[in-house]
């Protein structure tokens, strides 16, 4: 079998010199914390923007840009990051991904002006997009046995698909307790601590750098096209889809990235090779992932609003309401995906994982004004969350598995950018379908409330009638990434074949044997 020569090439402590890479699983917890710190910051803040646009004076206008800055600065520019990633090596740019993103948080936390805010965010995306493939990537390249494989991307996917929702807690914690400021200085000791780790124990596989000359064209096509498409649907949120700059920003984005595929398919060193999403289980990862997350990052969204503004929770009561999910996330993706993994073919994992988590979401469209915790709310977060755990770690081993080690950057940041378009896709379009459906709500109902008590009640009616109308949307979009996978993808499990995958996966994995030992 080729997987003991495997993709990761050789390493000091590798198979071929006395055995796997003594430190790989105290690596694994660097790497662990780091992701955290980077999912946590995409939720996180928005439990603390309330403080903070009081705080330094930041207009209702305006104060998206805390949020947009950090999402436009992340998608645009992940391709890059992966593309430095495997030409610097993936450890050093791990490690100054983790310096940079410490010094923009520090930043973020002295911010005195909205100027400051959005130049500290725009910051911590620009490392974050570093960050994060080359930690997915180093994953990628340090496990390589099935069964450890399944393992380490076990506890990376619960991290990856829990995060947010620990972030809600501690967002809500530090902002009710300490001050807004905190949901920024909290990401240093985070950083510290994993960068320190990271140089002292992680052994970066040789071999697997890709020293070709980097494609410009590409850099500034894949940028411009990710930051107009996430741009896009950022103002389509604020704006509606029918305002011109919206109009003007897809029109750009799809000419911006046909061009790039134009001068991948013809430059000699390519910024994002298409061998890399041509392969159809790597295509049919990123493309279901996507769409999960756009079920997933509206649902967040929603369930905040319904819990804090319908139900009166305070922001740490919300959080805690929401660690049913964390617990189905951990579940699902460290126990079940992870003893399964081995022994089924990841499709048989990631389709009917998205159809449990849909069926959570079906429940949750039963939400009203009086909706009991106990009885719709739990079991349906729960449900969610087990689902989409048991998905996620098939989902982040199979991106890049049979990879050359070459191209694991740039597979990385393919996983970090469906997420991060998807969840910039889901605030969108599922806030849209919601304030239309409210809007629609209201009109047919407050002719007949007598009183402002009764306007108020038509008015929080309206507002749950938008969540559920939205929820229905959601619970189709997790039913196609469910048939995207069933379809699509046709890996076999990981111990039966030395690649999970296609012949071309394989064929690739033999043709990156002698690169890795090089």
């Amino acid at each position: 079998m080729s997987e003991t020569v495997s993709p990761a090439g050789k390493a000091p402590g590798r198979a071929d010199a006395g055995g796997p890479d003594a430190n790989r699983w105290k690596a694994l917890v660097f790497i662990a914390i780091a992701q955290l710190m980077v999912v946590l910051d995409a939720t996180i803040v928005n439990i603390a923007l309330p403080s903070a646009q009081q705080d330094l004076g930041i207009s209702d206008g305006n104060r998206q840009w805390v949020v947009t800055a950090y999402a436009l600065a992340f998608g645009g520019l992940l391709l890059f990051g992966g593309r430095i990633a495997d030409l610097w090596g993936r450890k050093r740019a791990f490690v100054v991904g983790l310096g940079g993103f410490a010094l923009a948080s520090a930043l973020g936390g002295a911010a005195t002006n909205e100027a400051m805010m959005f130049g500290a965010r725009a910051l911590q995306g620009a490392f974050g997009a570093l960050l994060a493939p080359a930690a997915l990537s180093l994953l990628a390249v340090m496990f390589t046995d099935g069964k450890e494989r399944a393992k380490a991307f076990g506890i990376y996917g619960a991290i990856a698909g829990g995060g947010g929702a620990v972030g809600l807690i501690l967002g809500g914690f530090l902002t009710e307790y300490l001050d807004w400021r905190w949901t920024f200085f909290v990401n240093i000791p985070f950083a510290v601590v994993a960068a320190a780790g990271a140089y002292f124990v992680i052994r970066e596989p040789a071999g697997g750098r890709n020293r070709s000359p980097l494609d410009v064209p590409g850099v500034v096509l894949s940028t411009l096209g990710l930051v107009a498409l996430v741009y896009g649907f950022t103002r389509a949120e604020s704006e509606g889809w029918s305002d011109t700059v919206t109009i003007a920003m897809f029109v750009a984005s799809a000419v911006l990235l046909a061009a790039f595929v134009a001068v991948e398919a013809r430059v000699k060193a390519p910024l994002l090779p298409l061998r890399v999403i041509t392969e159809r289980n790597r295509g049919g990862v990123y493309l279901s992932l996507g769409l999960a997350i756009i079920a997933m990052f509206g649902l967040f969204l929603f369930l905040t609003y319904y819990l804090q503004v319908v139900k009166g929770y305070s922001p740490v009561k919300t959080g805690f309401a929401f660690l049913p999910m964390i617990a189905g996330m951990i579940t699902g993706s460290t126990q079940i995906g992870t003893r399964l993994m081995t022994r089924v073919a990841p499709r048989l994992l990631m389709g009917p994982g998205f159809l449990v988590a849909a069926v959570g979401m079906l429940l949750l469209t039963q939400l009203e004004i009086g909706t009991s915790y106990a009885a719709v709310l739990l079991p349906g977060m729960l449900l969610l969350g087990l689902g989409m755990g048991t998905a996620f770690m098939p989902a982040m081993s199979l991106a890049t598995l049979g990879v050359e080690p070459r191209d694991s950057g740039v597979a990385s940041a393919m996983v970090n950018t469906s997420q991060q378009v998807g969840g910039a896709i889901g605030t969108a379009l599922l806030n849209t379908i919601a304030a239309s459906a409210t809007t629609a709500y209201v009109a047919d109902h407050i002719g007949g409330a007598s009183g402002r008590a009764q306007q108020q009640l038509v008015q929080l009616q309206g507002q749950v009638q938008g969540y559920t109308s939205a929820i229905w949307f959601a619970v189709g979009i997790l039913v196609v990434a469910a048939v995207i996978a069933l379809t699509l993808i046709n890996a076999g499990r990981p111990g039966a074949t030395a690649v999970a995958g296609s012949s071309d996966a394989a064929a690739e994995n033999e043709a990156a044997v002698p690169v890795a030992m090089h």
